[in-house]
Order: structure tokens, then C-alpha cells, then sequence
């Protein structure tokens, strides 16, 4: 299942579980730029958070929250690279540059993501998140990506597969999932070398934002421990979900019993753990005071609450665990962590701590009604109801 379909499968379930009223209210907030006359302009998306246009062969003007964070966005088959400036295949990462990039195709735009496919293998995703996350999977053939920076941009490479970026007004992070590597060349802009099947990923964070959490996740991701991100916020009253996946080989099925329990089946093709990121905007959390708000069982044993991150990771092949973390005090959201032990197949249920599993009225106007960070997972995870396949 393609991953246009799951955001139309993710939407249809999120819609079941909310007020009609509240759902038509962000598809409107969050449509794609449009023409002087009305039209969709097929060149060029403008979200809630993230704003770019497409010219014939690069993502031009990245901007998230109205920051521009690139310039340009270039992609190119490696192959076709060296066939054209004679260049071997053990050319080093500075000598990547002046790209001549694959064609694009502005292919599809909903209120939660663009998808942008090339005239070869390579594809690219914008998730209009607080994080602004954009990613490049190369497909089945090596690719060069070059990144063009904003302005007041710098650029430092922390290891060969995570190159922090640093502007005036936001901060971000380029990593490499898979085989490759991400350098900053002698010019300050960014390059990566991306083997087949492997993916770089961009994520952008406010000022102060990236903090150890963020940093640690990043690693997660780097290393293929943490294979898919989901993020849910309020836009004018309704809730938005959606899932970034940095892995391969994973499906999740869900299903929602009550609104405060969600029941899932989670399937690997082979047998290792992995780790779901799921980023919470304040109002889904409201009224929530603890990490204690939630309980999670899998194939009906209750997880661990884990109390560091090295923590949650050793619970891949040892037992289930979770961790919820509070963002820093510059964004106004938490992440939830979920490690699930080992595969093929796991039944979850994330549900609020009393596990009453009941409808439940709510005090307050922002928070999820009748539970608190359980019930904002469950909410979110709705947005997954779609089998999530790469």
C-alpha cells in the first residue's frame, strides 16, 4: 500500500473518531498554495508549517514556520552523475556539487504531506509537521543529494551520518538511514551519498528546541532503531496525524474500541524490535500530568516504563517498553516512545492508565476527551490505521 493511501486511510479513521464539524475546518487550513484564480498551483505546497516550490528538477525555498531553512533540494543518480563529469565512483563528497538533478514531479498534496517522485528511482516527502520532516529515499539506485542552505545557515557534520544545521531562527538535522554518508563541502552547503534503499532525513526544530531528546532520537533514527515517526496536533479545532517511516518492512493495523483504547497488530517480515517516535502537540496533552496517564500492553502483557532511552532500546528483544518525554521548554509538545520486543506479528493496546476502556466526557476544551497523554496517543495512532508498508 503506497503511502498516498495511507494518509487517505489515516484521514477516513481520524474523521470517524471526531465531531463532523471539527474535520472539515483543517483541510481547509492546511490546502495546497493555490493560483491567483483559484486553481492548485502544481508547482509549489503551502501547509500549516511547511512551504516550498518545485522547479523542473529541485525543491526550491524550503520553509518551515516561515523560516527558510534551504535553498535548494537537488537529486541525482549517481550513475549519471559519473557518467557525465567523468568523475569515478570513489569521488569524495566535496566534489559533489552543481548536481544536475533528476526531474520532479509534484505527484500528490494533502493537508499532511507532499509526495515528490523523480524521473528515477528516487522519491521525496515533505510532512507538513512542526518539524518540517523531508525525506529522500533513493530507491533502488545510489544517489547524490545536494542541499543548498538558507542564507544565515551554518552547517557542522557531527559523524558521517548526521550533519546539524543552525540558522538564526531554527535548527535541523540531516541523517542518514542506511547505507551513505552526509558531509558539509567546502562551500557550507550539504551533501549525501545514499546507497539503494537508503533514506536521508531532514528534521527542524525552533530555537532550542533540539535538545538531548532530540539528539537521541535522531541517533535512533541513524541507527534503524526507530522506524516510523507520528505526529498529531490541533489546527483549528481538529486534530491532524500523520506518520513519516524511516524503515523498511514494517505494517500496522489498528483499531479503536473506545476512545480511550486502541488495540493494534504491528508485523515485520523478520524478527527485530523496533521503536515508534509519536510527537504530541500541547493541546493534544493538555491535562496530562504524568507519564503515569498511560499504560501499554502488548499480546496483553503490560510494557515497562522506561527511564532513559538506552533503557527503551534494550527492551528490543528483552521486553516491550515505553517512554514519554516532555520537549524542551522552547516547543509545546512530548514524545511518546514505544519499543515493541521482537516480531512477526504483536497485538498492542494503548490505553489511559485506569483501563476502563469507556467513552468518557473530558473538563477541558483541548484535551483529548476522558483520558490525557493515553488517549492523545490513541488519537494519534489512529492516523496509522492504514497498513504503514515501505
Amino acid at each position: 500500500m503506497n503511502r498516498i493511501t495511507v494518509v487517505a486511510l489515516a484521514f477516513l479513521v481520524t474523521t470517524a473518531a471526531l465531531p463532523a464539524a471539527a474535520v472539515g475546518a483543517g483541510a481547509s487550513a492546511a490546502s495546497p498554495s493555490q493560483q491567483s484564480d483559484g486553481s492548485a498551483d502544481a508547482s509549489a505546497y503551502t501547509g500549516t508549517h511547511v512551504a516550498f516550490d518545485a522547479s523542473s528538477n529541485a525543491l526550491v525555498d524550503y520553509r518551515v514556520d516561515g523560516q527558510q531553512v534551504f535553498d535548494n533540494v537537488t537529486v541525482a543518480s549517481q550513475s549519471e552523475h559519473h557518467s557525465r563529469t567523468g568523475l569515478g565512483s570513489n569521488v569524495g563528497l566535496d566534489a559533489v556539487v552543481n548536481l544536475s538533478g533528476l526531474g520532479l514531479d509534484l505527484r500528490a498534496q494533502s493537508e499532511t504531506r507532499a509526495e515528490i517522485a523523480t524521473d528515477g528511482s528516487a522519491s521525496m516527502t515533505a510532512h507538513d509537521s512542526e518539524r518540517g520532516i523531508l525525506t529522500v529515499d533513493a530507491g533502488n539506485e545510489a544517489q547524490y543529494v545536494e542541499v543548498d542552505l538558507a542564507a544565515d545557515s551554518t552547517a557542522n557534520a557531527e559523524s558521517d551520518d548526521r550533519v546539524v544545521v543552525n540558522g538564526s531562527e531554527r535548527t535541523g538535522a540531516f541523517v542518514v538511514v542506511g547505507d551513505g554518508e552526509v558531509a558539509v563541502t567546502e562551500n557550507g552547503n550539504v551533501t549525501a551519498d545514499l546507497e539503494s534503499d537508503s533514506t536521508l532525513v531532514f528534521r527542524s526544530y525552533a530555537d532550542g528546541e533540539r535538545d538531548e531528546n532530540a539528539a537521541e532520537q535522531e541517533q535512533l533514527i541513524a541507527n534503524g532503531t526507530a522506524t516510523a515517526e507520528v505526529y498529531a496536533e490541533e489546527r483549528d479545532g481538529e486534530r491532524v496525524t500523520d506518520v513519516a517511516t524511516y524503515g523498511q518492512d514494517i505494517a500496522v493495523n489498528t483499531s479503536e474500541e473506545s476512545r480511550d483504547r486502541l488495540e493494534m497488530s504491528v508485523e515485520r517480515t523478520h524478527g527485530e524490535g523496533t521503536v515508534v517516535i509519536a510527537s504530541v502537540s500541547e493541546a493534544a496533552v493538555a491535562g496530562a500530568e504524568s507519564a503515569d496517564d498511560l499504560a501499554v500492553t502488548v499480546d496483553g502483557e503490560a510494557a515497562a516504563q522506561a527511564s532513559s532511552y538506552s533503557e527503551l532500546e534494550g527492551g528490543i528483544g528483552e521486553e516491550p517498553r515505553y517512554m514519554v518525554t516532555q520537549s524542551s521548554d522552547a516547543s509545546a509538545a512530548a514524545d511518546v516512545l514505544v519499543a515493541i520486543d521482537h516480531f512477526s506479528e504483536r497485538d498492542v493496546v494503548i490505553q489511559s492508565a485506569d483501563g476502563s476502556g469507556e467513552d468518557g466526557g473530558s473538563d477541558g476544551e483541548d484535551s483529548v476527551p476522558g483520558f490525557g497523554v493515553g488517549g492523545a496517543l490513541v488519537a494519534l495512532l489512529i492516523g496509522t490505521a492504514a497498513r504503514v508498508r515501505r
